[in-house]
């Protein structure tokens, strides 16, 4: 029963994670190659948007219809998105294509809803959690590289038109597999009744809101969250554009940036959920906050040390691979720190108490994404780079006193089950 959880949830965080891949990876590299500035690059994250509204919807989904209702019509919206995305010329319609991805993050918004509260009410325990969460990370992940990466290689040979029509087969055989699975079976008769008890709070929203903050450690779940990956999140953005302008092709980028480097995040984000089944979380992430700030200060050291020399190109693909690996590493971390704080709230909130974290840690992603093209093409990606240095190690030094003396501090010693 437990691979079958894991293979549903995997699945429906693969298909989520291909707009990301779509936007992170490929229409970057895209842009970038046909002239854009890194100010205009940067700005296309707005497309993320229907992520930082979803908590407003994510009420109506928690009390309204069944899971399996939900995710089977997002599925099939994308696919039908996906069609009509095929239909697109995006050298002369590019606000077609912006219009296209955001009606897929639109869809991949409220399927995250569903697929969330799925997920906290399937998996039980913390050896559940850890590998629930470690199958949501790494299934993100694969359907980023699949889109990202993947697709990038191949956009110049199979075309625009036909890429889109290959992800609307994936979805659409999705769509079907989820109207199926067994996983869900039983989910109805709850769903319904629970409808009813929430109603009234669903006409009520500051009631549900209310609830929300009370759940015990949400404040400071909600300042790590917002914050935990913003010079994390300025470096990924930026460094494989600044290799683009001095030392590599789109195609190295597609294949180390986009693949390898990728890779290696699904490895560490795997790698986070077999150390959770051995060591207590608060220990985890005081060790893994302190090796990326390390790993920040080699990569920041190649900007001026950087030659065009396979010495250097090779340094490079170091940073980007460690850079990712430890990424992988801290994301499964914090979404089990999250899902072990949306576990503490009643049922009838869950689903929405966890969008609402999810939603923030988008916001403090987007939200600095959007700003540092127009940082580095101010100051430069030297001083862009000491400030991204800055907030990791100011990132670090809040998990460490969490673990001393905050949320994190009981979570220090405990063992897995």
């Amino acid at each position: 029963m437990m691979n079958d959880k894991l293979v549903f949830l995997g699945l429906l965080y693969f298909i989520q994670g291909i707009p990301y891949g779509l936007q992170s990876s490929l229409l970057p590299v895209y842009l970038r190659g046909a002239g854009h500035s890194l100010t205009r690059i940067s700005l296309t994250k707005i497309l993320y948007f229907p992520w930082v509204l979803k908590v407003l919807w994510a009420p109506l989904v928690d009390r309204t219809g069944t899971k399996r209702c939900w995710l089977v019509g997002t599925v099939a919206g994308l696919a039908l998105t996906c069609l009509v995305s095929a239909t697109i010329s995006p050298d002369v319609q590019y606000m077609g294509v912006a219009g296209s991805l955001l009606a897929m993050n639109m869809l991949a918004s409220v399927q995250d809803i569903a697929a969330d509260g799925a997920a906290v009410r399937l998996l039980r325990g913390q050896g559940e959690v850890g590998l629930g969460n470690t199958m949501q990370v790494v299934g993100y992940k694969a359907g980023s590289v699949f889109a990202g990466g993947g697709l990038l290689a191949v956009i110049n040979v199979a075309g625009w038109g036909w890429m889109f029509a290959l992800l609307a087969c994936v979805y659409g055989g999705v769509a079907l597999f989820v109207w199926g699975a067994p996983v869900l079976d039983g989910e109805s008769a709850r769903g319904q009744g629970e409808g009813r008890r929430g109603s009234k709070d669903v006409m009520q929203p500051w009631k549900v809101w209310r609830k929300l903050l009370s759940v015990p450690g949400t404040p400071w779940t909600m300042f790590y969250v917002l914050t935990y990956k913003l010079g994390e999140q300025g470096a990924i953005t930026m460094f494989p554009l600044f290799l683009l302008d001095h030392h590599m092709t789109a195609r190295e980028l597609g294949v180390w940036n986009g693949v390898v480097a990728m890779a290696f995040s699904i490895c560490g984000s795997s790698v986070g959920g077999f150390l959770l089944s051995q060591y207590s979380i608060g220990m985890l992430m005081r060790r893994v906050f302190m090796m990326r700030t390390v790993s920040m200060v080699f990569q920041s050291s190649l900007l001026v040390v950087l030659e065009p020399s396979p010495l250097m190109k090779g340094m490079a693909v170091l940073s980007l691979s460690l850079q990712h690996f430890i990424a992988g590493l801290i994301t499964t971390l914090t979404f089990t720190t999250m899902m072990n704080c949306t576990q503490r709230a009643e049922e009838s909130i869950q689903a929405t108490h966890y969008s609402f974290l999810a939603t923030l840690e988008v916001l403090g992603k987007l939200s600095f994404s959007a700003l540092a093209g127009g940082m580095v093409d101010t100051v430069g990606f030297p001083i862009a780079f000491i400030l991204f240095l800055f907030l990791t190690s100011s990132s670090a030094l809040h998990v460490w006193r969490a673990t001393e003396t905050g949320v994190l501090k009981e979570q220090l010693k405990e063992q897995p089950q």
